[in-house]
């Protein structure tokens, strides 16, 4: 058997196809892909649409019992600028953001702290019961911020209850806080966008799903 290490977009090409002619975009590429776009930009698209408050609002109920549909929008400025949060997104969540270099907390206590207790007050998570270590600057929205079921500030500190941190744990939480942040921000402005091009649905018109 031979292998191939070539990488290739897992697309449906009809339905590429049926959305390159709803943007009035070519499309010479055998998967149907339209000119001048790469899968990246689709799969930054889809990434930002799933992190919309608007479609996970409106798609509650579905999404209890089915996966995800991703509605293809013919207006291809409102995709442009989804794929581009989306990517903003990406880019956070692989921790590979150039933001998650400059702090948003400060890391309050002794070297090597052990996490004893975690709990939230103040703007400030703490991991002691005494409340003498703690990162400073998380806001309670970030602190309540959950991903997956779980809230995330407080499982990835949980995870370690009984450890003590070292430096590069300490600087991995506050990426984690930032890229947090960032992420309620950029939901945020996704809403936003979608909302300036006509909303839901209107803003998806194509009628195309996928």
């Amino acid at each position: 058997l031979a292998f191939s290490t070539e990488r290739r977009p897992n697309l449906s090409s009809p339905v590429l196809k049926g959305w390159a002619a709803s943007t009035g975009l070519r499309t010479s590429a055998p998967n149907g892909l339209p000119a001048g776009l790469t899968p990246e930009d689709i799969f930054h698209y889809a990434y930002a649409v799933f992190h919309s408050p608007g479609y996970r609002s409106r798609y509650a109920e579905f999404l209890k019992i089915d996966f995800p549909r991703l509605p293809l929008t013919g207006n291809l400025e409102l995709f442009r600028a989804l794929a581009r949060l989306g990517g903003e997104l990406t880019a956070l969540h692989l921790l590979e953001s150039p933001k998650l270099a400059q702090p948003i907390t400060e890391f309050i206590g002794g070297r090597n702290p052990e996490v004893e207790k975690i709990s939230w007050s103040k703007n400030t998570v703490w991991i002691h019961k005494a409340q003498e270590a703690g990162f400073k600057g998380v806001r309670e929205e970030v602190w309540n911020f959950h991903i997956g079921g779980y809230q995330v500030c407080q499982k990835w500190l949980k995870d370690r209850k009984g450890r003590t941190l070292t430096k590069d744990d300490l600087a991995h939480y506050q990426k984690i806080v930032i890229a947090l942040a960032e992420t309620i921000r950029l939901m945020a402005e996704i809403d936003k966008v979608i909302e300036k091009h006509g909303g839901w649905p209107g803003a998806f018109a194509s009628g195309i799903t996928t």
